[in-house]
This record gives C-alpha cells, sequence and structure tokens, in this order.
C-alpha cells in the first residue's frame, strides 16, 4: 500500500483540525537523546504527523536499556540508537524529513542542530549536565521554545522554557557547582514536592557520584504522552502553557498531581532547604 499522509493522521483529526495537522506537518522539532525518553518521544511526535526533526545521540543499544528504551531489542543490539529511531520515524512517516547527528550535541555542531527549529525536547541522560544547560541557553539565545517531560519514578516532571520565561540557570544555578550538585539541582528543580520518594524501595540505587539511576518504561510512556499534548500547544498556539519558574510532577504510585511555583529558581530559600534535604536524603543511603 503507498503511504498518504492525510490517510495516515486522519485519527488525529478533531483533536486538531485539518489546517493545524498541516502546520504539524510543516514543523521542524530537534531532540537530543535517543534513549530513554528521548525515542518514546520522537515515536509521538511522529504518529502526530510532525513532518521534520533533527535527532541526536552518540550512544548505542545495550542490554541494560531494554526495561524503557522504544528502540531496544535484541535484533537492534549494538546499533546506533539514532539510525534505529530514524528507521522507526521514517517506517512511521516516509515522508518526514530527516537530519542525524551520529556524534551527539556539543559546542560545535549546537547552532547546525537547532537551526530552523521550532520547538526544542530534551531527551538527554539524566547524567548530562553541562551539555543540557548549553542546549537550553542556546534555545533561549535563539529564542526556541524548549521542554524537559522527564520520567521520574513511576510518573513524569514536566518543565518548559519559553523565550520570555524563566532561563533554565537562573531557575536551577548550574554555574560553578559539581556534576554531583548539579543532578541534585536538577532532580530538585523537576519535583520540588518529591512526590516520586514513596515508590523508591532501594534509594541506594540513586547515586550520583556514580551517575546512577533507576527507570521504568511506565515513566517513559507517561512522560511522552505529555509531552506530545505540550509540543501540540506549543506548536499550534493553542491553551495555557506551564513555564518555569513553574513545574508539574504526577506520581501514579501515590495517586498525586502538583503544580508547583518557585519564583527566583535557585535562589529561592525554600529551594535551598530543599535541596540541602534531598542531598541528606540520598547521601545518607549512598
Amino acid at each position: 500500500m503507498k503511504f498518504n499522509y492525510s490517510e495516515a493522521f486522519s485519527r488525529n483529526i478533531g483533536w486538531v483540525t485539518d489546517a493545524e495537522q498541516q502546520r504539524l506537518r510543516s514543523c521542524r522539532v530537534a531532540i537530543a537523546g535517543m534513549g530513554g525518553v528521548g525515542g518514546v518521544h520522537l515515536l509521538t511526535l511522529a504518529r502526530l504527523g510532525l513532518g521534520s526533526f533533527h535527532l541526536a545521540d552518540f550512544d548505542h543499544f545495550e542490554l541494560h536499556n531494554f526495561n524503557r528504551q522504544s528502540g531496544a531489542f535484541m535484533s537492534s543490539l549494538g546499533q546506533a540508537k539514532v539510525e534505529v529511531m530514524k528507521r522507526q520515524l521514517l517506517d512511521i512517516n516516509p515522508e518526514a524529513e530527516v537530519k542525524v547527528f551520529a556524534q551527539g550535541i556539543h559546542p560545535q555542531n549546537m547552532d547546525e542542530f537547532l537551526t530552523g527549529a521550532d520547538l526544542y525536547v530534551d531527551g538527554l541522560d539524566a547524567f548530562a549536565l553541562d551539555i543540557r544547560a548549553q542546549t537550553f541557553a542556546a534555545c533561549r539565545e535563539k529564542k526556541i521554545p524548549a521542554v524537559t517531560v522527564a520520567p521520574v519514578g513511576l510518573g513524569f516532571a514536566l518543565m518548559s522554557f519559553a523565550p520570555n520565561s524563566m532561563s533554565f540557570e537562573d531557575y536551577f544555578g548550574f554555574s560553578n557547582h559539581s556534576s554531583e550538585e548539579k543532578f541534585y539541582r536538577l532532580i530538585l528543580g523537576l519535583t520540588p514536592k518529591f512526590l516520586h520518594l514513596k515508590a523508591l524501595v532501594d534509594r541506594s540505587r540513586l547515586n550520583a557520584e556514580k551517575k546512577i539511576a533507576p527507570s521504568t518504561p511506565m515513566g517513559c510512556q507517561m512522560a511522552a504522552g505529555v509531552m506530545g499534548s505540550e509540543a501540540l500547544k506549543i506548536l499550534l498556539g493553542r491553551g495555557p502553557l506551564l513555564s518555569a519558574p513553574r513545574s508539574l510532577q504526577y506520581d501514579p504510585y501515590t495517586y498525586r498531581l502538583r503544580v508547583s511555583h518557585l519564583p527566583w529558581g535557585h535562589r529561592n530559600p525554600l529551594f535551598q532547604l530543599k535541596l540541602f534535604i534531598l542531598k541528606k536524603i540520598f547521601q545518607s543511603k549512598a
């Protein structure tokens, strides 16, 4: 059967208009990271009918990816993540335009990676801290909306940075800190209500110094659904948007949904207090 764009994505119509579907078709999204959440982010946007992508990842699929990564199969072991996910994208929409950055993103290719992007979607590893901050800074400079919807425990955490919202650095305060400190700041900034901690039965498995963290397939799938909705609203200019210093977290283990607001970001005394508590919790279990 021959591919037909209108028929392939016709079931989107109703939630979007025909005209809006064509706008999505013309949009370009840059996604860094094709692993745990980045891969399923990509497939969600592909099925939403977006037409152009910049994809970056330098890694290959391994056995420990099997619990959550949409491109991880016995048949893809050892293969480049970005190439595997490109094939899946084109199997959904063979008309999609895709540019691959097989060395990942770095300061030398950042401008090329973001050129023409209508939206940046963060799929970087939780410990890719410096390049994450650099990417969000570049998005702000280029006035590109940037979205993180991270799998956290069994649920997700959402944070968006619009060109006119608080910046990534103003919110998290990464500058001049160690990698371990940046990790704690990232986790706290995304999850200031600590909703996920009740489901974490072995806290030693989350260790900033050793750069290890547990994950679930439910968290990745849920995060991708939320990201798709946020991307739709941003790209079509529809509905209210939640931008820094506000964030959203849902934890299905405790059935809790919370919107957080941290004015002044990392300079907020509450941020500093919670950061102290968070480090005490995990460093005592290391």
